[in-house]
């Protein structure tokens, strides 16, 4: 399975190597920026131009939380590989990083002076790598 999520504000899952669509789903009101699954694979996490990540749940095809308290545009989501952190890039120049259990965040990463524009968990770690329009690349610590 692939996901994509495009400017029309769906997101998709496509059946690989055939290309026919699996799941689709809606509910933010404005550009899809990232799409990544659970490593159960049983959910995603999405992010969005309006401002917030929403976790679905593939078997519901459904929406099951939005976390916001981005002030911006969020740029990419990633699961931790543990399945319990969803981490978040946005253009508010802050990165954040969201308990999925407690629906709450734990983290919000200051220090970049533009837009977050990626972020990423390294594998089976509490390093968060993130990417920024201010030319800069920043390790963090979310211990």
């Amino acid at each position: 399975m692939v996901l994509t999520g495009s400017d029309d504000r769906l997101w998709k899952a496509w059946g690989f190597p055939h290309g026919n669509i699996l799941l689709t789903g809606e509910g933010h009101t404005d550009w899809l920026s990232g799409c990544c699954f659970r490593p159960s694979g049983t959910q995603l996490v999405t992010s969005s131009g309006d401002t917030t990540v929403r976790i679905w749940d593939l078997s519901r095809h459904s929406c099951i939380l939005t976390l916001r308290g981005h002030s911006r545009a969020v740029q990419a989501c990633f699961w931790h590989s543990c399945g319990d952190f969803v981490a978040s890039a946005s253009m508010d120049g802050t990165s954040k990083i969201w308990d999925v259990n407690s629906e709450r965040c734990r983290h919000t990463l200051r220090g970049h002076r533009a837009s977050v524009n990626s972020i990423e968990f390294l594998p089976f770690s509490s390093t968060v790598l993130t990417s920024s329009a201010d030319k800069t690349l920043s390790l963090w610590d979310v211990r």
